[in-house]
C-alpha cells in the first residue's frame, strides 16, 4: 500500500495561478472586491484582493517598481489595515493593466 499522494496546493497559490491564467476572472474578482472599500469594517477584503491580483501579475516587487513606489510602501498600503491614497490605487491598477471606473450606485433621494 505505497500509493503516492498528490502534493497539496495552498488556496492562495491556486488563486494567484487562476487569476494569472484568466484575465477576465481577475477583472471580475477585483471589481467585486473593490465594492468592499466603501465599508470601513470590510475594507481589508478589497485591499487583499488587489494585493492578490498584484501577485498574479508580476509580484509585489515588480508591481511596486512599475507603480513607482517602494515595495514596502505597497506592502503596507495593501495590508488589511492599509489606507492607500488614490494615487497609489491608480498606479497599482495601471501596473497590472487595469483602470478605475465609475458606475452608478444606489442613490438616496433628496
Amino acid at each position: 500500500m505505497n500509493k503516492k499522494v498528490a502534493a497539496a496546493v495552498s488556496h492562495h497559490y491556486r488563486e494567484v495561478a487562476e487569476l494569472r491564467a484568466h484575465r477576465e476572472l481577475a477583472v471580475a474578482y477585483l471589481k467585486a472586491a473593490m465594492e468592499s472599500l466603501d465599508d470601513p469594517d470590510d475594507r481589508a477584503a478589497g485591499l487583499l484582493a488587489l494585493r492578490t491580483v498584484a501577485e498574479a501579475y508580476g509580484g509585489l516587487a515588480a508591481v511596486a517598481v512599475e507603480a513607482g513606489i517602494s515595495r514596502e510602501s505597497l506592502f503596507r498600503a495593501l495590508s488589511p489595515k492599509g489606507n492607500p491614497t488614490l494615487k497609489t490605487l491608480m498606479a497599482v491598477l495601471k501596473a497590472v493593466g487595469m483602470k478605475l471606473s465609475v458606475e452608478p450606485g444606489k442613490h438616496a433621494t433628496a
